[in-house]
């Protein structure tokens, strides 16, 4: 109860600080290319039930592949700095206040990578509400560089580094609690403004 009461609070208080800042991102993205400002997806949710992820968009609205690999020439103007400086992710306190995350969780997947977790793990990792951070993310927080060094981008994630991002994020919900989410969250935010 205790998590959830400083999720909303935290996500209401975020929300209402950074409005500014937020405007400021969806307008700069809507002037720089065609399409919205946000960016919605399907994602799988606590216990398995999916929801609606929300991002500021910093991808040109065009298909492509799941998973963004290096320097991908899709990225957007806006969206170089947004995923550089993290604050693409910043449209997901709404996801929180709304209760389909949490300041801290497993961080959210896509079904068809759902589908490939082991039983048990599965059934760990989606104990909890996914998060905006959780230690997988801040262990793998340069993701895209480690996929475009690999010779088969999607193979690498299915066989690497999802695994080793699923254990982390099992064993993150098997001991979550509200201090150790204070501690990941004050990380994140080191990480994020010191680069």
């Amino acid at each position: 109860m205790g998590k959830r009461l400083f999720d909303i609070a935290a996500s209401a208080l975020g929300l209402l600080l950074l409005a500014p800042l937020l405007l400021l991102a969806a307008l700069w993205i809507r002037l720089d290319s065609p399409g919205p400002a946000l960016f919605r997806q399907t994602r799988v949710g606590r216990f398995g039930v999916p929801f609606t992820i929300h991002k500021f968009r910093t991808m040109r609205v065009e298909p492509g592949a799941a998973i963004t690999v290096g320097v991908d020439p899709r990225i957007t103007r806006p969206g170089h700095v947004l995923r550089r400086t993290k604050l693409d992710e910043l449209p997901q306190l709404w996801d929180v206040l709304r209760g389909a995350m949490s300041l801290v969780g497993p961080r959210p997947e896509l079904p068809r990578y759902v589908a490939l977790y082991p039983a048990e793990m599965r059934e760990r990792v989606l104990a909890v509400r996914p998060g905006i951070t959780d230690p997988a993310s801040l262990a793998f927080s340069h993701e895209a560089e480690l996929l475009a060094a690999a010779p088969d981008p999607e193979r690498e994630y299915r066989e690497v580094i999802l695994p080793a991002k699923l254990k982390l994020s099992a064993d993150y919900a098997a001991s979550a609690n509200l201090a150790a989410d204070l501690r990941l969250i004050w990380v994140t935010l080191g990480r994020v403004l010191h680069g």
